[in-house]
Formats: structure tokens, C-alpha cells, sequence
């Protein structure tokens, strides 16, 4: 009897709440009608003229030059015009055109312009960020911890370039070193306001959730694409890799099979080194470990038992990948940052949850290891011969020292001249680690203010996650912080110099800075719904009214 009391109470709390909402009349009704009408004649009006000019300009160009430059000169007009029209879509397609990026150059002719086609989405609609917030005076550099060291390390980097890439400048031959300077620059920070951008971009709960669902869904796309890429070159219907000598063990765009660029398939030695969708082998294995991360955080952590089961799918595509593509990186990393995943995000005092999700990656591994033994041995073989010949260690000091040996100056030898996408500027050097690479460039003083940028940010994600109360945004958060905390201080390699770490390093940690306010924002809404969640304090109540009082970014 006391059960069914509860029930016939809960029912009639939920009668009453429900007829407690108010209903919109028909005049209310006409004019959100009207509102949408006006809207969509807007956005009609804003396009055709667009589209009309780039028509005209494809046409032109296919005329006086080739149909190819045609489409890409149109596109690519119209592209910068909507992106900047529409920041808010050309965001989303920033973040989602990323991964097929090199898929897309290469189909279009591999011009060395269509590399930069992802930032013909980002900086347009960059601009229409910063034109709004210095408009109706809203904060530009989030978090406003960030502010003083992000400022003091563009007074040493502008410095930098001012003083030697513009003593190089007077003396160049052949070179642009100012020019070099500034991709450079892009390639350390170029798209840190990507958080800013994030924090507007993500205004509720469900904004949220789009974008990492759809994240899992690209992740599962790009990996079935790249298994479809192995599947062409283990069948033969894409050829082998061809020549002799040095060239059957380097990735060329000869060999090149359905989608992204230079690849590298000669089975008979045991290496292969696939590029996915990418253009080259190296940004695939990056994607591959970055994206265990967001995978992992929709396997956990989504709402939706539908949608986790995405998240685990994409993890298992994720796991398969790193095998197959024969990246040794990402054959060590991706089990690596799994387990540090389940240890940051706690994941492992859950074993309701965490046993079923393993259990059923490690069946589908160990039949991966059944079905394509030869890869997996082969993938094994070369990280362990490439462990023994330069143990990571050694490499990280060697290169270390080369670059204080290499040191010229008070604020290095300038921007770019170790940066590898800023070389048709000038002449660049291969440094291998992040850091060496950061030391050669800006000397001492620039490495340890970047360090300390990153620190900052390092701090504050942490902060921001831990402030969490939903357990499913806090997972979310906790996702997003380790993979902030382990790309910021990672010593091997340059994952924050290349696609798509560099854009994925500022995603993750805007999210992780905008789950507090959508925390805040929905436990207040419950409140007010009377579904007894967890009050706000005063402090939340202060940041929360705080960031209604923002104006919307449209």
C-alpha cells in the first residue's frame, strides 16, 4: 500500500507539473512563425549572392587556367564568405572536415594550398568571434587565467620575430623568413581561441552531446575507411609499393590507394605504414591515440546506453587500427591511454560498467589477432626493433643536447625555422621532439614560457572538471583534462606541431573549461523543475547568472 501512495503522488506531481507549463497562444505561435520565416529569408539572402560570385569566379578561372584551380578558386571564395557569415556551422565544419582533410587534398590534385583548406573553415569564422566580442564587450581570451602568460609569450615570440626572422628578412635570398615566422607562430598557438570559440559555440547540454556524438561517428568513419584502404592493399586491388632499394621502405605518394596520401605497403619486409585519411602515416597514428580519447569519454560517460555503445564501437575501430595501419605509436600509445584514462577517470571502481566494455574490446582484439596475425607480428616487431635501435630515452636526450648545442642568441635562432609545414617559406630543420623543437626556435626563455602556458591550462582544466557534479559531464571533463594534461608534457615526437593534435589539444580543453557552466546551468534548471537535484551555491548562482548575462553568439 505505501508503494502505491508514492506512485499515485509521483503521478500527480507530474499531471501538475506538466500543466503548470505554460501554453503559447495562437498569436504567440504566428509570430515565432514569422520569426523562423524571416530568419530563413535571411539566411536565402545571404547565400545566393555567395554562391552567385563563386559561380562566376569557378567559371573564370576554369577558362583562363584549368577546370581543377576553376573549382578550387570558387570553392574556396565561397567557403571564407560563409564561414565568416555563418561562424557558428563553419565551426562544426572546421572540427568535422579535419580528419578527411588529406582525403580531400588529394583528390583535388594534392595542390600544396589545399592543406590549409581546414583553416578556410576556422579563421573566418575566428573573425567573427573576436569582431563579436570586442563589439558587445565580451571576454576574448578564455580562461582569463590564460591571459597574463599567453600575453607575456606573445611579447617574446613577437619579439622573436620581429628582431630575428626580420634580420633574416633584410639579408634573405631565395627565402621569406617573416612569412616562416608566422606559420611558425601558428603552429605553437595558432589556434588556442579555438577555446574561446568552443565556449560559444557549446551553449547548452545538447550542443554538448552533438558534438561528441558526432565525433564518435567520424571516428568510426575514418577508421572503416582505413581498414577499407588495408583491405584494397592486402587483396591487390591497390598495388604494393614499388621500386627497389631505399624506396620500398618510405611512404610515397605513388603508392597512394583511395584515401589520404603517401603510404607505404611492402608486406614482404613487415612494414607497412598506412596514412587512413590523412596525408601522411604520422597524422594517422596521432588521430588514432587522440581519438581514444573522445571515444572513450561517449563509451563512459553519454546519457544514451545507444550512443555508448557507439562510443565502444569506436573505441574498438580505434584499437583495430592501431594494429593494421602498422603505426608503431599508435600500437603503444593507444593501450596507453586507455589505462591512463581508466585510472584518471575512475572508471575502474565501476566494474558494472568497465568489465562488460572490456571484456568485449579484448574478444574483438583477440580476434583481430586471429583473423591478421601477420600484422599484429609485424606491427610488434617494429616497435621493438625501433625501441632497441633508439630507445625513447636516449632519442629524447639526444635531441635535448643537439638542440642547446644549436642555440644562437638570446631568442633562438626564430619562428618556423624548425617547423616542417612552414618549409616552402624557407630552409627548416627536422627536430623530432616537441620540446627540442620549441628550444631550437625560441631558445631557453621561449621553451620555459610555453611550458608555462601550458601549465596554466594544465591547472585549470583540472580545476574546471573537478568541479563538476553530473557524473557524466565530470566523466566527460576527466576525458577531456588527461588528454590536455598528456599532450602537453608527451616529450616524444611533435604531436602539437601537426593535424590533428594541434586542433584537438585546444578542442578537448575548451570543452573541459565549458562543462562547469552547462553543470551549473542544468542543475539550476532541475531545481526549477522541482526534480530535487543538487542546489547551486551562491558562488555558482553568481557564475551561473554571470553567464546568462553574456550575449548569445549567433
Amino acid at each position: 500500500m505505501p508503494k502505491t501512495k508514492v506512485r499515485k503522488k509521483s503521478k500527480k506531481n507530474n499531471q501538475s507539473s506538466e500543466s503548470s507549463q505554460p501554453q503559447l497562444s495562437k498569436k504567440e505561435l504566428r509570430k515565432i512563425a514569422r520569426e523562423k520565416a524571416k530568419d530563413r529569408q535571411q539566411v536565402i539572402s545571404a547565400i545566393v549572392p555567395i554562391l552567385l560570385v563563386s559561380v562566376v569566379v569557378c567559371a573564370v578561372l576554369s577558362v583562363i587556367a584549368e577546370p581543377k584551380l576553376g573549382v578550387i578558386g570558387g570553392g574556396g571564395i565561397a567557403c571564407l564568405a560563409l564561414s565568416y557569415r555563418f561562424p557558428r556551422y563553419a565551426l562544426y565544419g572546421f572540427i568535422f572536415f579535419l580528419p578527411l582533410s588529406g582525403t580531400v587534398t588529394y583528390l583535388l590534385g594534392g595542390n600544396a594550398i589545399l592543406t590549409l583548406a581546414k583553416d578556410g573553415f576556422f579563421f573566418p569564422a575566428l573573425l567573427a568571434v573576436v569582431i563579436f566580442c570586442l563589439k558587445y564587450k565580451q571576454r576574448l581570451i578564455y580562461p582569463p587565467a590564460l591571459r597574463i602568460p599567453l600575453i607575456i609569450f606573445m611579447t617574446y615570440a613577437g619579439a622573436s620575430l620581429l628582431f630575428v626572422n626580420g634580420a633574416q628578412q633584410l639579408s634573405a635570398k631565395g627565402e621569406q623568413p617573416i612569412l616562416l615566422g608566422i606559420l611558425g607562430l601558428k603552429a605553437l598557438v595558432g589556434y588556442l581561441l579555438l577555446i574561446t570559440c568552443i565556449h560559444y559555440l557549446i551553449r547548452t547540454k545538447k550542443d554538448l552531446y552533438f558534438l561528441l556524438r558526432t565525433q564518435a561517428v567520424l571516428i568510426i568513419v575514418c577508421c572503416a575507411l582505413g581498414f577499407m584502404q588495408y583491405m584494397m592493399l592486402k587483396t591487390g586491388i591497390c598495388p604494393p609499393t614499388q621500386g627497389s632499394g631505399e624506396d620500398l621502405f618510405k611512404a610515397s605518394l605513388d603508392s597512394r590507394c583511395f584515401v589520404g596520401g603517401a603510404l607505404l605497403y611492402s608486406p614482404q619486409f613487415g612494414v607497412i605504414r598506412l596514412p587512413g585519411t590523412f596525408v601522411a602515416p604520422w597524422q594517422w597514428g596521432w588521430f588514432l591515440i587522440s581519438s581514444t580519447f573522445f571515444a572513450f569519454g561517449t563509451a563512459f560517460n553519454d546519457k544514451s546506453i545507444i550512443w555508448r555503445g557507439v562510443g565502444i564501437v569506436a573505441m574498438a575501430t580505434v584499437g583495430v587500427m592501431a594494429v593494421l595501419s602498422g603505426q608503431r605509436i599508435a600500437l603503444a600509445l593507444v593501450p596507453v591511454s586507455l589505462i591512463l584514462l581508466l585510472l584518471m577517470t575512475g572508471q575502474l571502481l565501476q566494474p558494472k560498467r568497465f568489465l562488460p566494455i572490456a571484456g568485449g574490446l579484448t574478444v574483438i582484439l583477440i580476434f583481430l589477432a586471429q583473423q591478421y596475425p601477420e600484422a599484429l607480428s609485424g606491427s610488434i616487431d617494429s616497435l621493438i626493433s625501433r625501441w632497441n635501435a633508439a630507445p625513447p630515452t636516449h632519442f629524447i636526450t639526444h635531441q635535448l643536447e643537439w638542440a642547446m648545442e644549436q642555440q644562437q642568441g638570446f631568442l633562438g635562432r626564430g619562428l618556423g625555422r624548425a617547423t616542417n609545414a612552414a618549409r616552402i617559406f624557407g630552409k627548416t630543420v627536422l627536430v623530432e621532439t616537441y620540446h627540442s623543437k620549441v628550444l631550437y626556435e625560441l631558445a631557453p626563455l621561449g621553451l620555459i614560457l610555453l611550458l608555462s602556458l601550458f601549465t596554466v591550462l594544465v591547472i585549470t582544466t583540472f580545476k574546471s572538471y573537478r568541479s563538476i557534479k553530473d557524473p557524466n559531464l565530470r566523466g566527460y571533463g576527466a576525458s577531456m583534462f588527461t588528454f590536455v594534461l598528456f599532450i602537453s608534457y608527451f616529450p616524444y615526437y611533435y604531436p602539437l606541431d601537426v593535424d590533428p593534435v594541434n586542433v584537438y589539444y585546444w578542442l578537448a580543453a575548451g570543452i573541459a573549461l565549458k562543462l562547469p557552466a552547462i553543470d551549473r546551468q542544468e542543475r539550476a534548471k532541475n531545481s526549477t523543475d522541482g526534480s530535487g537535484s543538487q542546489k547551486l551555491s551562491k558562488k555558482e548562482l553568481r557564475q551561473l547568472l554571470k553567464s546568462q548575462q553574456e550575449i548569445e553568439f549567433r
